[in-house]
């Protein structure tokens, strides 16, 4: 029997993340993913404003943007426009790159912190209990050569069709919202420009991003088309004609379509688990939760998951209160909750059928997008700047929200975060506390002392002189 504190099944995203915070947090973990290379198909292109600071604070936004497109704004329904120019953040648009772009860059991250990634392996058996977690694994198609493993806390981050959430008979409830999908990589001769472009009619939709990738002759894009008359299975093949015809008619214009890369053709379905944790085995990223592909909220969430989680996980293992865990499911589930509810609202407006409720739609949406107030509140959801976990009873009106705006007189907190911990933000001016076990930084401005947790959140604020940080570090750390 092999030993490891971490198992992390499943190789994507959500899976590599936390496999690379728990290695650099010093714990041992195993990745086993069933597939013997990185997923080509995966359908995420868009990395939003928050999982961009996340991938700062591990070295690898830089790396990803520059070879990437930046959109600054989503054109929806009836002229209305997404504008993300106004995100209290560094990164102020959308990163779009294929999904296989980030997977390497976290697969790599894994790798570099000293994760153990096994690659071309399937989980066929699991079990747990108050002492840990026991897997059987084995290569992919070969039976005869199974592997068990033990570990303290198992990470089911294998998809939407998750074996672990299956092999424990974990409900996945809901329904399909939307069936016969197409994406497609489309080199177009005459493109829509730089941003996210939408376009539908009562009968299909079309969805236009632009990738980096430019040719003499034309532009690629990832394209994402649906025709409500002819609804088939997802095994169904795809030709390049339906694409660019359906593109066509949902646009309202003939962008040129040149040559077609892959295609494929799925369904999407609402639902999420009741429980993101089952004793020692947590689920994250799409074996969590799954959702209409409308505003490119899928990668991102999982993404935030890890990182969410992984440093729990790492906190527990050196001694902090099993209860520490339990929050994972507290502030991550009502996430997952609500990106349900604003992909689906958006998947549902989109496709909308009768004539009345469009042309309302049409009239109403960019008058609303464009007040300031309803535009920075869904641009700041939708890219995850605006989003917060709940105060705990007692604390300051600021805990549970995010710390990465906050200005410093040195670096910015990303980069202070490139060594994990927790963080202890002094005042302005204020003596620096005798706290080897934080990370230490000074505010430019004339805001509290904050602590800011490994995942960018802020634990608690108030005087740095009074000490009740220390209340709060212990909270969480049990030191």
């Amino acid at each position: 029997m092999r030993h490891t504190d971490v198992l992390v099944v499943g190789g994507g995203p959500t899976g590599m993340t936390v496999a690379g915070d728990l290695a650099r947090a010093g714990r041992s973990v195993t990745v086993l993913e069933r597939r013997p290379g990185i997923n080509p198909s995966s359908r995420a292109f868009a990395t939003m404003a928050r999982t961009l600071e996340l991938l700062d604070s591990r070295e690898l936004a830089e790396g990803l943007l520059a070879d990437a497109n930046r959109a600054q704004e989503v054109s929806l329904f009836g002229g209305a426009r997404l504008d993300l120019r106004h995100l209290r953040s560094r990164y102020r648009y959308a990163m779009i790159t294929p999904q296989t772009t980030v997977d390497t860059a976290l697969g790599g991250y894994a790798k570099t912190q000293g994760a153990d990634i096994r690659r071309g392996i399937e989980v066929v058996g699991v079990c747990h209990d108050e002492d840990g977690v026991i897997v059987t694994a084995q290569p992919k198609n070969e039976p005869g050569q199974r592997t068990t493993w033990h570990a303290s806390y198992l990470v089911a981050a294998d998809g939407a069709h998750s074996t672990v959430r299956r092999l424990l008979a974990i409900g996945f409830p809901g329904r399909t919202v939307l069936s016969s999908v197409v994406l497609a990589d489309v080199k177009l001769r005459n493109g829509p420009g730089g941003g996210l472009t939408l376009g539908s009619t009562a009968g299909e939709f079309g969805f236009l991003a632009p990738y980096g990738r430019h040719e003499t002759d034309g532009s690629w894009h990832r394209a994402m088309v649906w025709d409500r008359g002819h609804q088939v299975s997802d095994r169904a093949p795809v030709g390049d004609s339906e694409v660019a015809d359906v593109l066509r008619r949902a646009m309202g214009t003939d962008f040129g379509v040149l040559e077609i890369g892959s295609l494929s053709r799925f369904h999407c379905d609402e639902r999420q688990v009741e429980r993101y944790r089952h004793g020692r085995v947590f689920l994250a990223g799409d074996a969590a939760h799954v959702h209409s592909p409308m505003g490119g909220q899928g990668m991102n969430t999982g993404i935030q998951d890890a990182a969410n989680l992984a440093w729990k996980l790492a906190a527990v293992l050196g001694g902090a209160p099993d209860c520490v865990l339990d929050t994972y499911h507290d502030e991550r589930h009502p996430i997952g909750r609500r990106v349900l509810r604003q992909s689906g609202l958006m998947a549902r407006g989109i496709t909308l059928s009768p004539r009345i409720a469009r042309g309302a739609r049409d009239l109403v949406a960019p008058w609303l997008f464009r007040l300031p107030a309803v535009r920075d509140a869904v641009a700041g959801s939708f890219a995850g700047t605006g989003l917060r976990y709940p105060r705990r009873s007692g604390h300051h009106r600021l805990a549970g929200t995010r710390g990465t705006e906050i200005p410093l007189t040195a670096q910015r907190l990303t980069v202070v975060q490139r060594t994990p911990g927790f963080v202890l933000v002094r005042e302005r001016g204020a003596d620096r506390p005798d706290e080897p076990r934080l990370l230490h930084a000074e505010r430019a401005d004339r805001g509290p002392a904050v602590l800011v947790r490994p995942d960018g959140y802020l634990a608690w604020a108030g005087s740095s002189v009074d000490g009740t940080w220390r209340d709060a570090l212990r909270e969480w750390t049990g030191g």
